[in-house]
Formats: C-alpha cells, sequence, structure tokens
C-alpha cells in the first residue's frame, strides 16, 4: 500500500500573479504529488494567463499541473492532464484528445457505477467526495467507497471536500491514495506553509496507525 499523498486544489477565483507567491510557499513547505487549476467564471484567457504563470512554479518543483474542466487548454498549455466531470463531457473524447501522455481524472462524486465507467474508460484516477459539507453541492459521499474502491481497484482515488487536517484521519484509513485540499491550505490562519504541514503531519501520523 503506498502512502497518502496531498493533491492541491487552488482557489475558484484567484489573482496569478499575487497567489504566485503563495503557491511557492506551499509548495515549498512539503511533499505534494499535484496541484490543480480549478478557476470558475473566467475567460479563456485569463486561464491562459494563470497557466502561464503558476505551472512553471508547479512543475519546476517536479509536481503534476492538472487543469479543471479545459482538457483542450490543458494540452495547448502545456500542462500534465486534465480533471473532468463525466456528466459534462463524453470521457472517450477527452481521452483522445489529451492522448496518452497527459493524466485524466474524473469527479466521480458517490457514484460507484460512475466511477467503474470512468476507470474503464481511461482515466488515471479518480475522485471521490465530497465526503464533508460543501457549498457547491449536497452530495456526502460515505468513507466506505474509497475502501471499496482500494479493494476493488487499481486505479487511484483522490478522495474531496471539506478535507482539514482535523477531520481527514478515517479517509485515510480507509485507503485513499490522495487528498484533495483547498481552503485548510490557502485559508489557514498560519498560512499555507502551516497549512499543507498541518494536514502532512495527520497523514503520517494515520499511516503510523495502520
Amino acid at each position: 500500500m503506498n502512502p497518502c499523498e496531498l493533491y492541491l486544489l487552488t482557489p475558484p477565483s484567484l489573482d496569478p500573479f499575487k497567489f504566485k507567491p503563495l503557491l511557492i510557499e506551499a509548495l515549498d513547505a512539503g511533499p505534494v504529488a499535484a496541484v490543480q487549476l480549478r478557476l470558475k467564471d473566467v475567460s479563456d484567457d485569463e486561464i491562459r494567463k494563470a497557466i502561464d504563470i503558476l505551472r512553471p512554479v508547479v512543475q519546476d518543483h517536479d509536481i503534476a499541473f492538472i487543469l479543471n474542466d479545459r482538457p483542450d487548454l490543458a494540452k495547448e498549455c502545456g500542462c500534465d492532464g486534465a480533471h473532468i466531470d463525466m456528466a459534462d463531457t463524453p470521457i472517450e473524447l477527452v481521452r483522445a484528445q489529451l492522448g496518452d501522455d497527459l493524466q485524466l481524472g474524473v469527479s466521480c462524486y458517490d457514484s460507484r457505477d460512475i466511477a467503474m465507467k470512468a476507470g474503464e474508460k481511461g482515466a488515471d484516477y479518480i475522485t471521490f467526495g465530497p465526503f464533508f459539507p460543501s457549498k457547491d453541492t449536497n452530495i456526502r459521499a460515505p468513507v466506505d467507497l474509497l475502501s471499496w474502491w482500494f479493494e476493488m481497484m487499481e486505479i487511484p482515488v483522490v478522495a474531496t471536500g471539506g478535507i482539514t487536517a482535523e477531520n481527514c484521519k478515517p479517509l485515510v484509513k480507509a485507503g485513499t491514495d490522495f487528498l484533495s485540499v483547498s481552503g485548510a491550505v490557502w485559508n489557514h490562519t498560519g498560512g499555507p506553509t502551516q497549512g499543507v504541514k498541518s494536514i502532512l503531519k495527520a497523514i503520517q501520523e494515520t499511516e503510523n496507525e495502520k
């Protein structure tokens, strides 16, 4: 069993110039497996600008830079992959668009069926969640989804949705490969450094208990 790793989500709204030093601070605080640029309600040019500013920071740390929702721009702008909602885009088309070299992640919420189909159709990883209250949806995924997937499939699984250092331990114990975290890092009272360190400490403590 591989140890659980940290998968960082950016805030849905940001000024890339101001966010860049915060991102550097977070990535310098401890090991991060991936960073997903997750912008909402912005133009293509704004997405391209954010990628141009933030992608080199992430890739220079030897970390995967994933773009949310826009596989076309991920391919165009030198990202390492894209993350999609299968309800919005046929996964076969996205897989063909990205080719074999770029990573493809798929949001599966609380659905075993969607997760199985995503795995069969070429996803490199799937995401379950939210596991905790989220302003974006009323869905609440049960923790046993993670252990079911871990026992059934070899494709990595990411847990997402309201995850903090205080509540993440059951998810790590259930076998998630990654914790997808946003607010617990960017809104931490001690700044991104302490946000990352707190999550990593909670992960390590739980791994030691296994």
